[in-house]
């Protein structure tokens, strides 16, 4: 799941990175462009529960060049992060493993 800059939510598109790398588990430069928003400084990454998921080089490079800080940890630790981050953070958590 993806929480927008704007506290929407919406279902990760797991396709684009599936397409690219054959898993949901290496987070491609399609998802993160697609996830990214304009203005956020912070990416909060829930990497699952055994915290298997993580960017690949591409997508890291990307959100360093928007000036986006990333911040991957086991989703159940991400979960409590976003709760209380402040200022324009946009979540993505992988909840499925």
């Amino acid at each position: 799941m993806v929480i927008r800059l704007d506290g929407s939510i919406k279902k990760r598109k797991k396709k684009l990175s599936k397409a690219v790398h054959g898993t949901s588990h290496l987070i491609s430069l399609a998802e993160a462009q697609h996830v990214f928003e304009e203005g956020a400084c912070l990416l909060i990454i829930g990497t699952g529960q055994q915290g298997l998921v993580r960017l690949d080089d591409g997508a890291r490079a990307f959100l360093r060049q928007q000036g986006c800080a990333i911040l991957p940890m086991p989703t159940p630790q991400a979960i409590l992060a976003w709760n209380e981050a402040s200022g324009p953070v946009i979540g993505l958590f992988h909840v499925t493993c």
